[in-house]
């Protein structure tokens, strides 16, 4: 195209157009001009714009990402790859080179070990009213067996764990259940009003936080001894470390730690595959149902030897 043809085309003076030819060759963009009738400005056929200054080690993270279980169960996995597709077309040809090395040697699976895929049928009509701000009719049974159903307005949906969370809100409160929860999901036709300053990231983080501190509601006092210290602090994290860091080791290389859950059963879920590694010293409910199972369990193999 000609100087003038450019100008025309982008509202500018002839003169800006010849400054900003300098300023793209300068810069790398390989723009040539040819004078004459027939002449005017030229881009290289084969040039191809480095999306916008996408560097080595950006491109190579997102060759990294596969799709994500929750990505697929929305009906996003094709979508999501025939995005890769385009970005890969649009890269010079070193960088397309560096896709095969990065799927060659590194893959990320989000999924969980014995992590059972469970139907989801009423996830897409969930996402439907999250995009298009319609109320949803959910069904569900909250304790003692009893369906409860409520029209509320689903304001998001988040995936922790490779399982998918709706984030809605009913009579002012905004509320969170799993999908996989949900007895019923019907779409209304009635629209509403998503709030402006509702942040779905900030309330997520908030909301985790919280889920967290209620673990903390049944505390745990329990002597480790030193073969399984390393398996507990893997276990149990942070909080275990710190404990073992500040209280001094007993002759036997055992420790005495508080550990926090939600309720007697998940702390006698999570403690028996210790077995002796780690004994209860208190509640005494915990240590008293400890000993029950141990008992029944061992009682039931003494009879089939």
């Amino acid at each position: 195209m000609s100087a003038s043809q450019l100008a025309r085309e982008l509202e500018v003076c002839e003169r800006t157009i010849y400054r900003d030819m300098v300023a793209l060759s300068t810069a790398g963009v390989p723009v040539y001009g040819e004078a004459g009738p027939a002449g005017g400005y030229q881009l290289l056929d084969s040039y191809r714009t480095n999306l916008t200054g996408l560097s080595e080690s950006e491109a190579r993270a997102l060759f990294m990402l596969n799709v994500p279980g929750p990505l697929a169960r929305l009906g996003l996995s094709q979508d999501l790859k025939a995005a890769m597709l385009k970005l890969t077309a649009a890269l010079p040809a070193s960088r397309r080179q560096d896709e095969v090395r990065v799927r060659q040697r590194y893959y990320i699976d989000s999924t969980g070990w014995s992590q059972a895929e469970e139907p989801l049928p009423s996830l897409q009509i969930i996402q439907q009213a999250v995009w298009e701000d319609r109320k949803l009719a959910i069904t569900y049974i909250p304790v003692f067996e009893v369906r409860i159903e409520r029209e509320v307005n689903p304001y998001g949906l988040a995936a922790k764990s490779g399982a998918w969370y709706l984030v809605f809100a009913r009579a002012g409160r905004v509320r969170v259940r799993r999908v996989d929860e949900l007895l019923e999901v019907r779409l209304c036709a009635e629209t509403f009003e998503r709030p402006p300053d509702f942040d779905l990231g900030a309330f997520w983080e908030s909301w985790c936080a919280e889920e967290e501190e209620s673990y903390s509601g049944y505390a745990v006092t329990l002597r480790v001894a030193k073969r399984s210290l390393p398996a507990v602090l893997r276990r149990f994290g942070a909080r275990a470390r710190q404990q073992t860091e500040a209280a001094p080791e007993a002759e036997d290389g055992s420790c005495i730690l508080t550990l926090y859950f939600r309720w007697l059963d998940e702390a006698r879920e999570r403690l028996l595959p210790f077995g002796s590694g780690v004994e209860v010293l208190e509640p005494y409910a915990l240590r008293a149902s400890l000993a029950d199972v141990a008992e029944q369990t061992a009682s039931l193999y003494r009879k089939s030897t």
